[in-house]
C-alpha cells in the first residue's frame, strides 16, 4: 500500500474513532538526562509513525535584527550533517519512504517526519542526525538565503500573501517579536556564523521536545529515543520573556500599501487578541465562530452571501503564547473597497449591539463539537502537534480532554460579555493592499493617522 493510501486509511479509521469526542489517547512522557522531553503515544490501525522534533522559542527567540533566522536554520538542517550530505540525506529519506517538513511559528520550530512503523529506529536515527548534527555548508547557506530574497520579491507580487506580513509589522511594531518580519534588508544580515550561533543557543537537549505517535510499542519507542537522543548536549532551555506586551494605541490607524494597477483591494481590520491561556478563550472561540469563524458566519453572510462583495470573509483570533491579533480579513474589487470596509465595521458593531441568542450559541457549540475532533486529534501528525503544543504553552491535557465540557458550560450571558469585551469598534488598525490612486482619498474617513508605502519599497512598512 502506498504512503498516500496508508495516510487515507488512517484518516478514515481515525475519523470513525474520533468523531463526536475529544480525548487525547493515552501517552507516556519521560525527560531524558539532558532535559529533552519525550512523548510516546501508541496509535494502532495504520503501520505509520509520526516523529516530530520541536525547539521552544520560534519567532520569540530571534535576535531583533535577524528576523527569520529560526525558519532559515530549520530549513538548513537537512542540507548536510556529520553523516550525510544534502543529497545523501534525501536519498536515505526516500529509501525509507519517509516524509519531512519543517515549520516555524511564534513560539516553536518543528521538524515533522513520518515513516513506516517498522522503520522507527532508522527514521529516528536519520532525523536526529539532521536535527542534532548539521554542518551548515557554505554553498547551501548561500543558496537558501538567495531563495529567501526571491521568495520575498515573489510574495510582494501576490497581495493575498503580502498583506499578512504588512499587517503583522504595522500592528505589532518592530519592538515586538511578532512584528519583526524578514525582508529584503534583514535577510542580508543573516550569515552562516549567525545561523551557527543561533543553532548552538537554541538546539540543545534542555530545549528539545520529541513526540512519537503511531503503531509502535511505547516502551520500545521510548528506549530507542533514549538511545538516539541522550547524547545531545543539555545546553539551556530558552527563557521566555515575561514583559512583552502589545503596544497601546487608542486611536484608529491605517496603512495603505500601494500596488499600482491592482484590480482588488485586500484588507485586514485588526485589534488586540488573546493569548493561549486567556480564561475566556473558549467563550471567545464560540463568539468568533458566529462572527467570522465559519462559512455561515455573520461576516461571510454579509460580505459574500448577501452582497457578493467577496468570495470569502473571515475573522481569525490568534492563540499563541503572547497576545496576538483579532483580525477581520477579506478582499474585494477596487471600486467596492470602501463599501466592504463599511460593511465589515457595521457587522462588527452588530455583534456588539445585537445580543447573541440561545439559539445562536447552541449552533456555535454544535459546530465546534462537530469539527474540532477532525481538526485537532484525527491524524498522527495532529496528535504529535498537540502533545508538543501543550508542552510549549504550559497547558495540561485537560486543554483537549475537557474542551467539550467547557464549551457546554459557556452561557449566553458570558458570550455577550465576551463580544463586548474583545470585539471593539475603536482603536482599530487597518491595513490595505491596493491601488492607492483609486482608493486613497476615500480611506481618510477611517483614520486620521494614515500612512502610505509602496509595495516596491524594501521592507513591510512597519511603523
Amino acid at each position: 500500500m502506498s504512503g498516500r493510501l496508508l495516510k487515507l486509511a488512517g484518516f478514515l479509521l481515525a475519523g470513525v474513532s474520533a468523531y463526536g469526542q475529544l480525548k487525547l489517547p493515552p501517552y507516556s512522557a519521560q525527560p531524558l538526562p539532558n532535559g529533552t522531553a519525550v512523548y510516546v503515544m501508541q496509535r494502532k490501525g495504520v503501520p505509520l509513525v509520526e516523529i516530530d522534533f520541536a525547539m521552544r522559542g520560534g519567532k520569540e527567540s530571534e535576535p531583533a535584527k535577524e528576523p527569520g533566522i529560526a525558519a532559515i536554520t530549520a530549513d538548513l538542517l537537512r542540507k548536510g550533517n556529520a553523516s550525510y550530505t544534502s543529497d545523501q540525506f534525501s536519498l536515505a529519506l526516500d529509501a525509507l519512504g519517509g516524509s519531512y517538513r519543517v515549520r516555524t511559528d511564534e513560539q516553536m520550530t518543528m521538524v515533522e517526519t513520518e515513516f513506516l512503523a517498522k522503520d522507527l529506529g532508522q527514521g529516528l536515527s536519520l532525523v536526529s542526525q539532521a536535527v542534532l548534527h548539521p554542518t551548515f555548508p557554505d554553498p547551501e547557506v548561500v543558496k537558501l538565503l538567495g531563495q529567501r530574497r526571491d521568495d520575498i520579491k515573489s510574495l510582494k507580487d501576490n497581495p493575498s500573501h503580502a498583506i499578512s506580513p504588512y499587517a503583522h509589522a504595522f500592528f505589532f511594531g518592530a519592538a515586538h517579536p511578532y512584528g519583526r518580519i524578514i525582508d529584503e534588508e534583514s535577510v542580508s544580515r543573516i550569515t552562516r556564523q549567525a545561523i551557527a550561533e543561533y543553532y548552538k543557543r537554541m538546539y540543545a537537549g534542555a530545549n528539545l521536545i520529541i513526540a512519537i505517535v503511531g503503531d509502535v510499542d511505547p516502551q520500545a519507542a521510548m528506549r530507542i529515543a533514549r538511545e538516539k537522543l541522550s547524547a545531545a548536549p543539555a545546553g539551556e532551555r530558552f527563557a521566555w520573556q515575561s514583559d512583552i506586551e502589545l503596544p497601546h494605541r487608542p486611536a484608529d490607524r491605517l496603512l495603505l500599501v500601494d500596488k499600482p494597477g491592482a484590480t482588488q483591494s485586500y484588507f485586514y481590520i485588526v485589534q488586540p487578541g488573546i493569548d493561549a491561556k486567556n480564561p475566556d478563550r473558549v467563550a471567545i472561540r464560540l463568539v468568533n465562530t458566529l462572527f467570522g469563524g465559519r462559512f455561515t458566519s455573520m461576516l461571510n453572510e454579509e460580505l459574500r452571501i448577501k452582497t457578493g462583495l467577496t468570495y470569502g470573509a473571515r475573522n481569525v483570533i490568534d492563540t499563541n503564547r503572547l497576545e496576538g491579533m483579532n483580525a477581520i480579513s477579506t478582499f474585494t474589487k477596487t471600486d467596492s473597497t470602501v463599501r466592504a470596509l463599511d460593511l465589515s465595521l457595521a457587522t462588527l458593531n452588530e455583534l456588539r449591539s445585537q445580543p447573541i441568542t440561545d439559539e445562536q450559541l447552541t449552533s456555535a457549540k454544535a459546530y465546534l463539537k462537530g469539527t474540532l475532533p477532525r481538526q485537532l486529534i484525527e491524524t498522527g501528525d495532529q496528535l504529535a502537534r498537540q502533545l508538543i503544543r501543550l508542552d510549549v504553552l504550559g497547558l495540561g491535557r485537560g486543554e483537549i480532554d475537557n474542551l467539550f465540557e467547557r464549551i457546554d458550560a459557556v452561557t449566553t450571558q458570558q458570550a455577550n460579555a465576551v463580544a463586548k469585551k474583545y470585539f471593539a469598534t475603536t482603536g482599530l488598525t487597518f491595513v490595505l493592499v491596493g491601488d492607492a490612486a483609486k482608493i486613497k482619498d476615500k480611506l481618510a474617513k477611517f483614520s486620521p493617522q494614515m500612512q502610505e508605502v509602496s509595495i516596491a519599497a524594501p521592507g513591510f512598512g512597519a511603523s
